[in-house]
């Protein structure tokens, strides 16, 4: 693919096997990286025009189900598409984009947060690939949650949205922790990815409530870990969420 210009030392290491290489940018598997273009495709459809940065979290129902790697490869389609795009890890609990990403965790969100009132962004690169940068997680907090709905990080984001088109966020799962819903009145809409045969009924049900409950517009799924020759549309396990719930889908053969 090979669109992007690093201005970091040592490019190689950035495309070295990180975790599970082959789900990740680049290196995915052609039907997955098109599934990818297909997500970002049918996300123009779904957010509103108006808006000059679109703020989408990524989350899931419960751990283990792809959504740091779905976080990672949409964010890298959307920038192959031209966009400026920024990914934040907002897993402040168990992040994982820093590691799958082979880049070190600090500085990161929580370095912002904390020098919020003094901030100047451009002293911070996150820089990885032209108009793909990546701000992961920093010093893990005591209070993740409230952190995420705080006063602060709606500054930051406003700050943010400034200087990108995108601004993708990976989350904590629903079901575990309440850092998703906390944010979820910053953010243009949420995409929820579901593991196929590893999210159960009653694990969705629960999330998509809470997500409701939290007035978020809910972007659509992504379907994770699908088996080759295998049409999702039939699986009777989700096919009431893709009536639902979708309004963007893919899938990928990667794992968390």
């Amino acid at each position: 693919m090979g669109i992007f210009s690093s201005k970091r030392k040592n490019t190689n290491a950035f495309f070295t096997p990180a975790v599970n290489p082959k789900t990740l940018h680049r290196n995915l598997e052609f039907t997955a990286r098109e599934q990818y273009k297909l997500l970002r495709t049918n996300l123009s459809f779904t957010l509103p025009e108006d808006e000059k940065c679109h703020i989408i979290g990524i989350t899931s129902s419960m751990r283990g189900e792809g959504k740091s790697t779905t976080a990672v490869n949409l964010s890298y389609v959307l920038a192959e598409g031209g966009n400026k795009v920024l990914l934040i890890d907002g897993d402040l609990r168990i992040p994982s984009v820093g590691r799958k990403m082979r880049i070190p965790n600090n500085p990161g969100l929580t370095d912002l947060l904390k020098n919020i009132n003094d901030l100047n962004y451009d002293d911070y690169d996150f820089q990885h690939h032209s108009n793909w940068h990546i701000i992961p997680s920093g010093d893990l907090p005591p209070n993740p949650s409230e952190l995420l709905a705080s006063a602060r990080m709606e500054k930051l984001l406003l700050i943010l949205k400034e200087k990108y088109d995108f601004i993708i966020i990976d989350l904590p799962p629903v079901n575990l922790v309440s850092d998703a819903a906390a944010i979820s009145k910053f953010l243009s809409g949420i995409v929820v990815v579901i593991r196929e045969n590893y999210a159960e009924k009653q694990e969705l049900d629960t999330c998509m409530t809470q997500l409701q409950l939290s007035n978020v517009k809910i972007l659509g799924c992504v379907i994770n870990d699908a088996k080759s020759g295998k049409g999702y549309y039939g699986k009777n396990k989700y096919k009431r969420y893709y009536k639902k719930y979708y309004s963007t889908y893919g899938y990928t053969q990667g794992k968390a």
